[in-house]
């Protein structure tokens, strides 16, 4: 299924039941955190988006209950994939440039926030705690924020940067007068007359 905007109140269950993938483009500025405080650029290309939600069975060691015929409940996931170009300043030269970002995560879900806190180290997976209407607009934007670089820099800055002040160009300063001149001449008339 394809939509502009990643859905507010994703229902996570009917989407793995259904075994379908969403996906869609959607303008940069739908992302209100994202863009915050970045500087402007002529074009925006949109966030690429895509999520599909699946049921696995949990892998581990066998159990009593397993021996017996009794088969654990199915887990629910998400692969979530999305790539952008985020507005950026250039921390070298200062100029504005577009930062390719991408994301390709796994999501587990589980029933609650104990349950993450314990699992969380023991898993490569990362856990979420299940939500009858996932925000999939909040996710998908955190996991940009999270990809976004600590120090933004132009690989190659399009102009060479400038090192040391020995490398600043001469500038040719208009000699200016100096502001009490005029009152120094002012004076000098006042004591001929």
């Amino acid at each position: 299924m394809t939509a502009a905007k990643p859905p507010t109140a994703l229902d996570l269950r009917a989407c793995a039941q259904k075994a379908e993938t969403l996906s869609g483009q959607a303008p940069l500025a739908a992302f209100a955190r994202l863009i915050e405080d970045l500087p402007e650029l002529d074009s925006l290309a949109p966030v690429r988006w895509s999520a599909q939600a699946e049921f696995r069975q949990p892998l581990g060691e066998l159990t009593p209950e397993v021996d017996r015929g009794v088969v654990p409940e199915a887990q629910l996931w998400l692969h979530l994939q999305a790539s952008a170009e985020v507005p950026q300043t250039c921390q070298r030269c200062l100029s504005p440039y577009a930062q390719p970002v991408e994301v390709d995560r796994w999501f587990r879900f589980v029933a609650s926030e104990e349950i993450a806190l314990t699992e969380d180290d023991e898993c490569e997976e990362d856990l979420l705690v299940f939500e009858p209407r996932l925000d999939l607009v909040a996710l998908l934007e955190d996991e940009l924020l999270m990809e976004l670089p600590l120090v933004p820099m132009h690989e190659q800055c399009p102009e060479p940067v400038r090192m040391s002040a020995g490398e600043l160009p001469a500038s040719v300063e208009e000699e200016k007068p100096h502001p009490f001149a005029a009152l120094a001449s002012l004076k000098a008339r006042a004591s001929k007359d």
